[in-house]
């Protein structure tokens, strides 16, 4: 009989910010049975994946080992961590285990996606144990910009693993549990961590990390003095921020408006599953309208730029008979994600071109973040003390300055990265590499990334499109002209001639001169057409176009 063993998989999330999935296992070789931690996704771009709506983890290596998996763990209720549950669970059916705020959010998606939500289980925090096969895993309380996160310690016959999470070491949040390292130290005192896979974000942060309730006075202050309407954005997920917000609001006597259907949803989950208490009353649209402006706060969506947001739909304008103008205040309560820049900037612009004033978070006096600086992580480190840590949670460069750190302490560590198959029964060995990838939602349809579809928009929007339709009669002789219709390039070409025209000119004198044997091949006919047309367009615009030939024949009696 083979002997057991204990392997990591990460199949999102190392290596990269965003689409976390890890995968652990216990068991022999081949026949490990396996729990997975997240179901996040990460969000498209323009110039990479367009007209894309959501990046998930390829779950392929899954899906081929359905029957092996034992259960599905939640830490928090970010989407990069939660965001593909509703998209994923499907081609994997575990039950789903996650805190009452966690799983309000999970069970909010399955209702969306019409699957059943009895199978997400709220489970209480540490010391109670979720038992899934040969693993004992317990939700311990961490702080992070998110109620209830939690870091996961997951029990093995081969050892204990403390799985962070996104955390940092914030002792008075504002909503949700403090950070508390006689927990942490506890955790270490009865069973040695064998493995501490940690979240690596702000590695390169060299300051500690400043408390949630830092940013109240300074907000206040800011309210305070404004002359006209307050507009505040921050991420929907972040209710500690939200109650500061509206806190300094109501101090300044404004009433409170928030704008977004997923920063409403986000303050309901919390109220109904008893993480948020206290916030102050809120107004609909409507009424914030009819309120004055030097009186009103708007909370708003739209930190990142997002087109589709309530920050966004201000800036060009009236939403929801609310609208920005001159004297108006408007906050980045939050920090731009690498990435988002343009975004951010576009809305920053038409503010100011409406003469309003737009504050950031002003190097941290408007906001703090929910990741764990190098000293908050270097105190982790010596709290577990583990055996073997494995950075997690950032980009590669994160990774490798986390293990640096690690190593130069005394502590194994080494960079692994989405795909390698880790067994941690042999320190950290790579016992196999993985084909990983990436899954799209598209519209509403799975695609795979190397399906082939974006890359051919994308060949599309750099290129331009040609439709060239050929018809042939009984004797497959040409009937008529060659006709091209263009999409996305120039109507004339370098010598002025319409390059529609000049196309159909080429391909009809080669049309009637092309030896029978071409005529009879819808093969070669296409791939003579598609050379002609790219050659011509080279010719006269220099860019080479997708084309689609459509060649008809008309048949015999």
């Amino acid at each position: 009989m083979s002997a057991n063993r204990l392997i990591y998989l990460p199949l999102g999330g190392a290596g990269e910010i965003g689409m976390n999935c890890y995968v652990y296992g216990y068991g022999p070789e081949g026949r490990e049975r396996l729990i997975i931690v997240d179901l996040g996704v990460t969000f498209p771009d323009m110039e990479t994946t367009p007209g894309v709506d959501l990046i998930m983890p390829d779950i392929s290596w899954l899906e081929e080992r359905q029957d092996r998996i034992e259960a599905i763990f939640i830490t928090h209720a970010h989407e990069d961590h939660i965001g593909a549950l509703g998209h994923l669970w499907p081609r994997l059916k575990a039950p789903v285990y996650a805190r009452r705020f966690t799983g309000t959010i999970g069970r909010l998606k399955f209702e969306e996606h019409g699957l059943p939500v009895d199978r997400i289980n709220i489970v209480g925090a540490r010391p109670e144990v979720v038992e899934a096969g040969p693993f004992e895993v317990q939700f311990v309380p961490v702080s992070h910009s998110i109620p209830e996160s939690s870091a996961l310690v997951i029990d093995t016959p081969a050892g204990r693993i403390v799985h962070s999470g996104d955390f940092k070491l914030d002792r008075s949040p504002v909503v949700g549990e403090p950070w508390a390292d006689e927990t942490f130290r506890a955790i270490a005192a009865e069973r040695p961590v064998k493995a501490l896979m940690c979240d690596s974000t702000n590695v390169f942060s060299l300051h500690p990390g400043r408390s949630e309730a830092t940013l109240a006075d300074p907000l206040r202050a800011l309210i305070a003095g404004a002359r006209g309407m307050v507009v505040a954005t921050t991420f929907a997920s972040n209710v500690a921020r939200l109650k500061t917000l509206a806190e300094a609001a109501a101090a300044s006597n404004r009433s409170i408006c928030l704008l977004g259907r997923a920063m409403r949803r986000m303050v309901q989950a919390a109220q109904e599953s008893g993480v948020l208490s206290g916030f102050p009353q809120v107004v609909s649209p409507e009424e914030a309208a009819e309120i004055p402006r030097q009186n009103l706060m708007l909370i708003v969506t739209g930190s990142q730029g997002e087109r589709r947001a309530a920050s966004a739909q201000l800036a060009r304008g009236k939403y929801l008979g609310l609208e920005m103008k001159e004297g108006d205040l408007f906050l980045f309560s939050s920090k731009t994600i690498p990435g988002n820049e343009r975004g951010v900037l576009r809305v920053v612009n038409a503010f100011s071109e409406m003469g309003v004033d737009v504050m950031d978070d002003a190097g941290g006096l408007y906001h703090v973040s929910g990741h764990a600086n190098r000293p908050d992580l270097e105190q982790v480190h010596t709290l577990l003390w583990p055996e073997v840590l494995v950075p997690m949670h950032g980009e590669h460069r994160h990774l490798r300055e986390h293990s640096r750190i690690a190593a130069a302490k005394g502590i194994t560590s080494d960079v692994i990265t989405n795909g390698m198959l880790i067994d941690l029964t042999r320190g950290l060995q790579v016992a196999e590499y993985i084909d990983t990838g990436r899954t799209y939602l598209d519209g509403n349809v799975l695609i795979g990334a190397r399906d082939g579809v974006v890359r051919d928009r994308i060949r599309m929007a750099l290129n331009g499109h040609v439709l060239t339709t050929v018809i042939l009669d009984e004797q497959d002789e040409p009937l008529g002209e060659a006709w091209v219709e263009l999409m996305g390039l120039p109507e004339r070409g370098r010598t002025g001639k319409a390059l529609s025209e000049t196309m159909e000119e080429e391909l009809s004198d080669y049309l009637g001169r092309a030896g029978a044997k071409v005529m009879r091949d819808d093969d070669k006919l296409d791939e003579a057409i598609r050379r002609i047309v790219r050659q011509v367009s080279m010719e006269e615009i220099g860019k080479k176009p997708e084309v689609t030939v459509v060649v008809s024949r008309l048949m015999e009696g």
